[in-house]
């Protein structure tokens, strides 16, 4: 699965009821100007409706999941959710979803094949929410990367993250580097073919962001 592109929902008056809202986040932060972050564990079950609306958009088609029902999104991350190696967060501004946030250890995943894996890596994948028309989107991507970043290198210890999109998808490459990570090699992702899961050959820029680069402390 790769990244897609877009900005955030608007916040509606009469808002629809939320199974995240009382889930404990795992990383929570407010930015100035911005709003409140929370990065919370996905519930596969309650959270497959919204999952699976993002993902079967057509500027989604490099996550790899279009064409999936419900059920099979559901499935999707149920099985995630067993690993020790892979995990799936739904990320809130405000009290509203706004991104799927998924990392992974690049040591246990077919990038890990790609380039030399370091003690402290981490791999990313990040799918944002589509805007809600005339939404501003100036600017927003970056404020939610400054608190999705400070949750990878400094809540979890981490001093390099990982992202490997797909060389067709320009816009997420160019959007990590503006973002400022480093472009690595182009790389050709192997197929994965498992009972479990299954993931076509795939050609990626992959991409670094340090700590060191993100001027936290060591």
């Amino acid at each position: 699965m790769s990244d897609a592109h877009s900005v955030s929902t608007a916040h509606t008056v009469n808002a629809p009821h939320r199974p995240h809202a009382s889930r404990e986040a795992v990383h929570e932060e407010h930015l100035d100007g911005f709003g409140t972050v929370r990065v919370l564990p996905l519930d596969a079950r309650a959270d497959a409706g919204v999952v699976h609306r993002w993902v079967s958009e057509q500027r989604a088609a490099f996550w790899g999941m279009t064409g999936l029902t419900e059920e099979q999104v559901a499935e999707i991350y149920a099985h995630m959710a067993t690993l020790d190696t892979h995990h799936a967060f739904l990320v809130a501004k405000d009290g509203e979803p706004v991104a799927l946030l998924q990392t992974y250890e690049p040591s246990a995943d077919r990038v890990g094949e790609c380039y030399a894996v370091d003690p402290g890596d981490l791999g990313i994948h990040l799918l944002l929410a589509p805007a809600a028309p005339g939404a501003e989107r100036s600017g927003w991507t970056s404020r939610l990367m400054t608190a999705l970043l400070s949750y990878v290198l400094l809540g979890l210890g981490r001093t390099r993250v990982v992202v490997d999109p797909d060389v067709r998808n320009g816009k997420a490459v160019a959007r990590f580097l503006r973002e400022g990570f480093t472009a690595g090699p182009l790389v050709t992702l192997p197929e994965v073919d498992l009972p479990d899961v299954y993931l076509p050959e795939k050609k990626a820029q992959l991409a670094f962001f340090s700590r060191e680069a993100a001027l936290l402390p060591a």
